[in-house]
């Protein structure tokens, strides 16, 4: 199948709390305020596209026909460790959510993911899922945590991001052509050591204060 265009969020917003997540001198507390805010703009985006049903409701002032989502079930998937930062910003906008958990990390040497962690809700098969990751560099992780929810039978998935490269897109797209992808900027590509450039820098170690 033909891959989903990825969609880059150019909202002035998500541009300027971009900036200072890329700026080194953003201390962890207000780096994870950041991160959280803008996972909240593109969960905003990715959920464009919701089902709604038509209900009436009573206002103070008469009966509205008006309209709900029809009842559709969300799970929200980070990639540990990073991706847990992101998880505040999906659920303040869908607080029913249900959340599982996904741990790989990068081999330093083959720069391929290992799992070591994966428990997820155990209807995650009824849901549609949102995999969420700050960065999307290689896509080495993102593919096989995609792959581990789809082994579960999920078939509805987004991958939601703050920073991603070229590289890792395409790696994504050719893997999984079916999830879309969401990201909030487009960076100029990796380094001689897998890291996006310019990027942000380790957003685990930002967003925890570990380094």
């Amino acid at each position: 199948m033909t891959p989903l265009k990825p969609i880059v969020l150019d909202h002035p917003l998500v541009q300027h709390k971009i900036s200072h997540l890329r700026d080194v001198n953003t201390g962890a507390k207000e780096f994870r305020e950041l991160i959280a805010e803008v996972t909240n703009l593109i969960c905003y985006e990715a959920t464009r596209d919701l089902p709604l049903e038509e209900v009436e409701i009573q206002t103070p002032v008469a009966l509205a026909k008006t309209k709900v989502i029809a009842g559709r079930k969300v799970a929200v998937v980070p990639i540990l460790r990073a991706g847990l930062g992101m998880v505040e910003g999906v659920l303040t906008l869908m607080p029913l959510a249900k959340v599982g958990h996904i741990g790989l990390y990068r081999d330093p040497e083959t720069l391929k993911a290992v799992e070591y962690y994966c428990k997820l809700p155990v209807d995650i098969e009824e849901r549609d899922v949102m995999v969420v990751d700050c960065m999307l560099a290689t896509g080495v992780s993102a593919i096989d945590a995609i792959t581990a929810v789809k082994a579960r039978g999920v078939k509805n998935i987004k991958f939601l991001c703050i920073i991603a490269a070229p590289e890792g897109l395409k790696a994504l797209n050719e893997a999984h052509p079916d999830v879309q992808i969401f990201c909030a900027s487009l960076d100029e590509g990796l380094n001689d050591h897998a890291y996006i450039v310019p990027g942000l820098g380790d957003a685990g170690d930002r967003i925890f204060g570990t380094k």
